[in-house]
Protein backbone atom coordinates (compact mmCIF):
# COMPACT_ATOMS: atom_id res chain seq x y z
CA UNK A 1 0.00 0.00 0.00
CA UNK A 2 1.92 3.40 -1.02
CA UNK A 3 1.59 6.56 1.17
CA UNK A 4 0.91 9.88 -0.21
CA UNK A 5 4.74 10.69 -0.93
CA UNK A 6 4.67 7.72 -2.93
CA UNK A 7 6.65 5.15 -0.64
CA UNK A 8 5.34 1.96 1.09
CA UNK A 9 3.72 2.70 4.10
CA UNK A 10 5.52 -0.55 5.83
CA UNK A 11 8.77 1.13 5.11
CA UNK A 12 7.40 4.15 6.62
CA UNK A 13 6.67 2.42 9.71
CA UNK A 14 9.80 0.62 9.98
CA UNK A 15 11.82 4.28 9.31
CA UNK A 16 10.04 5.76 12.39
CA UNK A 17 10.56 2.77 14.19
CA UNK A 18 14.16 2.81 13.72
CA UNK A 19 14.56 6.35 14.61
CA UNK A 20 12.55 5.89 17.72
CA UNK A 21 15.29 2.84 18.76
CA UNK A 22 18.49 4.86 17.59
CA UNK A 23 16.90 7.61 19.76
CA UNK A 24 16.56 5.72 23.00
CA UNK A 25 20.20 4.54 22.13
CA UNK A 26 20.99 8.40 22.02
CA UNK A 27 19.38 8.86 25.36
CA UNK A 28 20.74 5.49 26.84
CA UNK A 29 24.33 6.98 25.74
CA UNK A 30 24.25 10.53 26.75
CA UNK A 31 22.26 10.16 29.92
CA UNK A 32 25.11 9.49 32.42
CA UNK A 33 27.28 12.36 30.17
CA UNK A 34 24.93 14.63 31.49
CA UNK A 35 24.14 13.54 34.61
CA UNK A 36 28.05 13.83 35.41
CA UNK A 37 28.01 17.18 33.95
CA UNK A 38 25.58 18.15 36.36
CA UNK A 39 27.09 16.48 39.63
CA UNK A 40 30.58 17.97 38.70
CA UNK A 41 28.67 21.43 38.43
CA UNK A 42 27.09 20.92 41.68
CA UNK A 43 30.56 19.82 43.40
CA UNK A 44 32.01 23.07 41.52
CA UNK A 45 29.68 25.34 43.00
CA UNK A 46 29.91 23.86 46.61
CA UNK A 47 33.83 23.65 46.15
CA UNK A 48 33.91 27.21 45.39
CA UNK A 49 31.17 28.22 48.24
CA UNK A 50 33.91 26.46 50.87
CA UNK A 51 36.88 27.91 49.89
CA UNK A 52 35.00 31.72 50.24
CA UNK A 53 33.91 30.63 53.69
CA UNK A 54 37.73 29.70 54.04
CA UNK A 55 38.60 33.15 52.94
CA UNK A 56 36.88 34.63 55.68
CA UNK A 57 39.27 35.27 58.82
CA UNK A 58 37.80 34.48 61.98
CA UNK A 59 37.26 36.70 64.97
CA UNK A 60 38.20 36.42 68.24
CA UNK A 61 36.46 37.55 71.38
CA UNK A 62 38.13 38.97 74.47
CA UNK A 63 37.07 39.46 77.76
CA UNK A 64 38.26 40.99 80.93
CA UNK A 65 35.91 39.75 82.97
CA UNK A 66 36.30 41.67 86.67
CA UNK A 67 34.62 39.08 89.50
CA UNK A 68 33.62 40.29 92.80
CA UNK A 69 32.13 36.78 94.12
CA UNK A 70 34.15 34.26 92.48
CA UNK A 71 32.30 31.18 94.21
CA UNK A 72 29.25 32.56 92.94
CA UNK A 73 30.37 33.62 89.07
CA UNK A 74 31.87 30.15 88.92
CA UNK A 75 28.75 28.07 90.39
CA UNK A 76 25.76 30.41 88.70
CA UNK A 77 27.28 31.99 85.67
CA UNK A 78 30.10 29.91 83.95
CA UNK A 79 27.50 27.03 83.74
CA UNK A 80 25.08 28.90 81.65
CA UNK A 81 27.45 31.00 80.01
CA UNK A 82 29.55 27.71 78.48
CA UNK A 83 27.20 25.97 77.19
CA UNK A 84 25.64 28.88 74.93
CA UNK A 85 29.41 29.25 73.97
CA UNK A 86 29.18 25.28 73.00
CA UNK A 87 25.70 25.84 71.98
CA UNK A 88 26.31 28.57 69.53
CA UNK A 89 29.93 27.51 68.06
CA UNK A 90 32.58 29.10 70.14
CA UNK A 91 36.03 27.89 70.25
CA UNK A 92 37.81 28.46 73.59
CA UNK A 93 41.33 29.26 73.12
CA UNK A 94 42.21 31.06 75.99
CA UNK A 95 40.94 31.44 79.96
CA UNK A 96 42.31 32.35 83.10
CA UNK A 97 44.47 35.52 84.77
CA UNK A 98 46.15 37.31 82.02
CA UNK A 99 50.00 38.51 82.67
CA UNK A 100 50.52 41.53 82.00
CA UNK A 101 53.66 42.11 79.78
CA UNK A 102 53.40 46.06 79.12
CA UNK A 103 51.05 48.07 80.85
CA UNK A 104 48.32 47.73 83.05
CA UNK A 105 47.68 43.94 84.03
CA UNK A 106 43.84 42.61 83.09
CA UNK A 107 41.80 43.24 85.91
CA UNK A 108 40.41 40.09 86.17
CA UNK A 109 39.54 36.26 84.46
CA UNK A 110 40.38 36.73 81.11
CA UNK A 111 38.64 34.61 78.47
CA UNK A 112 39.65 34.72 74.29
CA UNK A 113 37.11 32.70 72.10
CA UNK A 114 37.31 32.03 67.80
CA UNK A 115 34.00 32.74 65.80
CA UNK A 116 33.92 31.96 62.51
CA UNK A 117 31.94 35.78 62.26
CA UNK A 118 31.27 38.69 63.92
CA UNK A 119 27.43 38.15 62.69
CA UNK A 120 28.26 34.65 64.33
CA UNK A 121 29.28 36.34 67.64
CA UNK A 122 27.02 38.82 67.65
CA UNK A 123 23.95 36.20 67.07
CA UNK A 124 25.45 34.31 70.47
CA UNK A 125 25.77 37.91 72.31
CA UNK A 126 22.19 38.86 71.94
CA UNK A 127 20.91 35.17 72.00
CA UNK A 128 18.11 34.27 74.85
CA UNK A 129 20.68 31.96 75.85
CA UNK A 130 23.51 34.49 76.62
CA UNK A 131 21.54 37.10 78.09
CA UNK A 132 19.55 35.59 80.76
CA UNK A 133 23.58 33.77 81.61
CA UNK A 134 25.21 38.17 81.17
CA UNK A 135 21.97 39.11 83.89
CA UNK A 136 22.70 36.34 86.50
CA UNK A 137 26.76 37.08 85.61
CA UNK A 138 26.27 40.98 86.27
CA UNK A 139 25.65 39.96 90.06
CA UNK A 140 29.19 38.62 90.43
CA UNK A 141 31.02 40.72 87.60
CA UNK A 142 31.71 43.79 85.56
CA UNK A 143 32.41 42.74 82.04
CA UNK A 144 34.62 44.29 79.60
CA UNK A 145 34.22 42.03 76.21
CA UNK A 146 35.93 43.66 72.12
CA UNK A 147 36.20 41.62 69.20
CA UNK A 148 39.27 41.73 66.99
CA UNK A 149 39.55 40.29 63.51
CA UNK A 150 41.73 37.91 62.91
CA UNK A 151 44.78 38.30 60.50
CA UNK A 152 44.47 36.69 57.03
CA UNK A 153 47.22 34.56 56.50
Amino acid sequence: MANRMGGDADEDVGSSLGLIVDWGRSIKTYFPVVLALITGFGMGVSLIQGLHAQARPPVYLIADNEIRDPESYAKEYLPLAQASLRMYGAHYIAAGKGTAIDGEPPKGRVVITRWDSLEHLLRWRHSPEYEQARATGEKFAKFRVFAVDAVSP
